[in-house]
Protein backbone atom coordinates (compact mmCIF):
# COMPACT_ATOMS: atom_id res chain seq x y z
CA UNK A 1 0.00 0.00 0.00
CA UNK A 2 1.42 3.19 -1.11
CA UNK A 3 0.12 6.57 -1.29
CA UNK A 4 -0.79 7.24 -4.84
CA UNK A 5 -3.96 10.26 -5.21
CA UNK A 6 -2.63 13.42 -3.28
CA UNK A 7 -5.89 15.86 -2.69
CA UNK A 8 -4.27 19.42 -1.88
CA UNK A 9 -6.41 21.49 -0.69
CA UNK A 10 -3.69 24.41 0.62
CA UNK A 11 -0.20 23.93 0.54
CA UNK A 12 1.87 27.42 1.03
CA UNK A 13 5.51 25.85 2.20
CA UNK A 14 7.94 25.93 0.12
CA UNK A 15 7.63 22.44 -1.06
CA UNK A 16 6.19 22.38 -4.52
CA UNK A 17 2.96 20.15 -4.75
CA UNK A 18 4.44 17.42 -6.89
CA UNK A 19 7.30 17.33 -4.82
CA UNK A 20 5.52 17.13 -1.52
CA UNK A 21 2.74 14.52 -2.98
CA UNK A 22 6.27 12.62 -4.00
CA UNK A 23 7.21 12.24 -0.74
CA UNK A 24 4.31 11.54 0.78
CA UNK A 25 4.07 8.32 -1.74
CA UNK A 26 7.53 6.94 -0.38
CA UNK A 27 6.02 6.91 2.84
CA UNK A 28 5.82 3.34 3.62
CA UNK A 29 1.97 2.45 5.48
CA UNK A 30 1.79 -0.01 8.23
CA UNK A 31 -1.14 -2.19 6.56
CA UNK A 32 -1.86 -5.70 4.99
CA UNK A 33 -2.30 -5.06 1.61
CA UNK A 34 -4.25 -8.95 1.41
CA UNK A 35 -6.90 -7.27 3.40
CA UNK A 36 -7.33 -4.70 0.17
CA UNK A 37 -7.84 -4.97 -3.60
CA UNK A 38 -6.15 -4.09 -6.12
CA UNK A 39 -8.08 -0.84 -8.08
CA UNK A 40 -8.64 -1.77 -11.84
CA UNK A 41 -8.10 0.43 -14.83
CA UNK A 42 -11.35 0.41 -15.45
CA UNK A 43 -12.53 4.14 -15.26
CA UNK A 44 -15.90 3.01 -13.93
CA UNK A 45 -15.02 1.83 -10.65
CA UNK A 46 -14.56 4.24 -8.19
CA UNK A 47 -12.73 3.84 -4.95
CA UNK A 48 -14.12 2.63 -2.31
CA UNK A 49 -13.17 0.47 1.80
CA UNK A 50 -12.20 -2.19 0.02
CA UNK A 51 -9.59 -0.73 -2.12
CA UNK A 52 -8.44 2.43 -0.72
CA UNK A 53 -6.89 3.90 2.64
CA UNK A 54 -7.34 7.43 3.50
CA UNK A 55 -5.40 9.89 5.37
CA UNK A 56 -5.50 13.64 6.33
CA UNK A 57 -2.78 16.25 6.80
CA UNK A 58 -3.36 19.31 8.22
CA UNK A 59 -0.30 21.39 9.67
CA UNK A 60 0.17 25.62 10.86
CA UNK A 61 3.09 26.68 11.13
CA UNK A 62 3.19 29.31 14.31
CA UNK A 63 5.16 31.40 16.24
CA UNK A 64 5.59 30.06 19.66
CA UNK A 65 4.44 32.42 22.37
CA UNK A 66 6.60 30.65 25.15
CA UNK A 67 9.97 31.55 22.80
CA UNK A 68 12.16 34.24 22.38
CA UNK A 69 14.08 35.18 19.54
CA UNK A 70 17.70 33.68 20.61
CA UNK A 71 16.06 30.31 20.67
CA UNK A 72 16.93 27.71 17.93
CA UNK A 73 14.19 27.32 15.55
CA UNK A 74 12.60 24.18 16.98
CA UNK A 75 12.04 26.05 19.58
CA UNK A 76 10.58 29.19 18.23
CA UNK A 77 8.41 27.93 16.06
CA UNK A 78 5.23 25.55 16.64
CA UNK A 79 5.26 22.59 13.76
CA UNK A 80 7.96 24.22 12.23
CA UNK A 81 8.90 20.03 10.59
CA UNK A 82 5.81 18.10 9.53
CA UNK A 83 6.47 14.63 10.30
CA UNK A 84 5.04 11.37 9.04
CA UNK A 85 3.23 11.05 12.32
CA UNK A 86 0.68 13.82 11.68
CA UNK A 87 -0.85 12.06 9.13
CA UNK A 88 -4.36 11.31 10.41
CA UNK A 89 -6.07 7.79 9.14
CA UNK A 90 -9.98 8.53 8.00
CA UNK A 91 -11.61 4.88 8.26
CA UNK A 92 -13.75 4.19 5.42
CA UNK A 93 -16.97 1.59 5.76
CA UNK A 94 -16.12 -0.94 7.74
CA UNK A 95 -11.99 -0.03 8.19
CA UNK A 96 -12.33 0.66 11.74
CA UNK A 97 -14.11 -2.26 12.78
CA UNK A 98 -11.38 -4.53 10.65
CA UNK A 99 -8.43 -2.96 11.96
CA UNK A 100 -8.96 -0.94 15.02
CA UNK A 101 -9.26 2.70 16.01
CA UNK A 102 -5.70 3.32 15.38
CA UNK A 103 -5.05 0.52 13.08
CA UNK A 104 -3.80 2.13 9.93
CA UNK A 105 -1.07 4.32 10.08
CA UNK A 106 2.66 5.11 8.76
CA UNK A 107 5.86 2.69 9.47
CA UNK A 108 7.49 5.47 11.12
CA UNK A 109 6.49 8.84 12.53
CA UNK A 110 9.52 10.38 12.70
CA UNK A 111 10.20 10.67 8.69
CA UNK A 112 10.44 14.80 7.85
CA UNK A 113 7.55 15.63 4.95
CA UNK A 114 8.32 19.32 5.15
CA UNK A 115 10.02 22.38 6.88
CA UNK A 116 7.57 25.35 7.35
CA UNK A 117 7.78 28.83 8.90
CA UNK A 118 4.84 31.25 10.59
CA UNK A 119 2.16 31.66 8.17
CA UNK A 120 2.44 28.39 6.20
CA UNK A 121 0.65 25.71 6.36
CA UNK A 122 -0.38 22.09 4.78
CA UNK A 123 -3.89 20.67 4.34
CA UNK A 124 -4.34 17.94 1.97
CA UNK A 125 -6.30 14.44 1.52
CA UNK A 126 -4.20 11.08 0.54
CA UNK A 127 -5.45 8.08 -0.79
CA UNK A 128 -3.54 5.31 -0.50
CA UNK A 129 -4.10 2.51 -2.80
CA UNK A 130 -2.43 -1.34 -3.37
CA UNK A 131 0.04 -2.17 -6.55
CA UNK A 132 3.07 -3.59 -7.41
CA UNK A 133 6.72 -2.36 -7.78
CA UNK A 134 6.85 -2.55 -11.67
CA UNK A 135 4.58 0.27 -11.71
CA UNK A 136 6.56 2.21 -9.35
CA UNK A 137 9.40 1.77 -6.82
CA UNK A 138 7.07 3.04 -3.85
CA UNK A 139 5.15 -0.56 -4.14
CA UNK A 140 8.11 -2.37 -4.09
CA UNK A 141 9.03 -4.12 -0.61
CA UNK A 142 12.14 -3.97 0.00
CA UNK A 143 14.09 -0.80 1.14
CA UNK A 144 17.40 1.36 0.47
CA UNK A 145 20.88 -0.20 1.66
CA UNK A 146 23.97 1.00 2.48
CA UNK A 147 26.99 0.32 3.57
CA UNK A 148 30.48 1.44 4.86
CA UNK A 149 33.40 0.16 5.28
CA UNK A 150 35.00 0.03 8.84
CA UNK A 151 38.56 -0.72 8.34
CA UNK A 152 40.15 -1.73 11.65
CA UNK A 153 43.61 -1.08 11.87
CA UNK A 154 46.10 -2.84 14.07
CA UNK A 155 49.98 -1.36 14.59
CA UNK A 156 52.43 -4.22 15.49
CA UNK A 157 54.94 -2.12 17.31
CA UNK A 158 53.58 1.03 19.82
CA UNK A 159 53.59 4.54 17.54
CA UNK A 160 56.04 7.23 20.08
CA UNK A 161 56.87 10.25 19.68
CA UNK A 162 56.95 11.85 16.32
CA UNK A 163 55.79 9.84 14.95
CA UNK A 164 52.77 9.22 16.73
CA UNK A 165 52.32 12.97 16.33
CA UNK A 166 52.58 12.29 12.35
CA UNK A 167 50.15 9.23 12.06
CA UNK A 168 47.35 11.86 14.28
CA UNK A 169 47.63 14.47 11.82
CA UNK A 170 47.35 11.64 8.48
Amino acid sequence: MAIEHVNIYQNTSILQDEVLAHRLGLIPIEVDPRKFEYVSDNKEEELNEKNTVVFTLCVKCEHNPKANNTSPPSERYLNDEVYSGALKWIPQGSQEAKFGKNGIKPVHDDIVIAKMRPGQSIEMELLAVKGIGKEHAKWSPVCTASYRLLPEIVFKKEVKNELAEELVKK
